[in-house]
């Protein structure tokens, strides 16, 4: 799973966890639901900016959303 992918995973378990929905979550990050859901389901990079503006609005640290997610096989070196 490459890191585009496993924060789209981190970002939808943290979502579903606090009960928000993708639109409350898209506004309380300052996003377009659209975007919202393109980056949970892998298929957009996101910025820094956004990546930062996401943590916030789940109350994580930008790190913890890059973390490995269960299951997922060590990357090569």
């Amino acid at each position: 799973m490459d890191v585009v992918q496993r924060l789209g995973v981190k970002v939808r378990e943290r979502r579903t966890a606090l009960g928000l929905s993708q639109e409350e979550l898209a506004f309380r990050a300052g996003m377009k639901r659209s975007y919202l859901s393109d980056l949970e389901r892998g298929v957009r990079n996101p910025t820094v900016r956004a990546l930062g503006r996401l943590a916030t609005a789940l109350g994580l640290e930008p790190w913890e959303l890059l973390t490995p997610v269960v299951g997922d096989p060590p990357e090569a070196a």
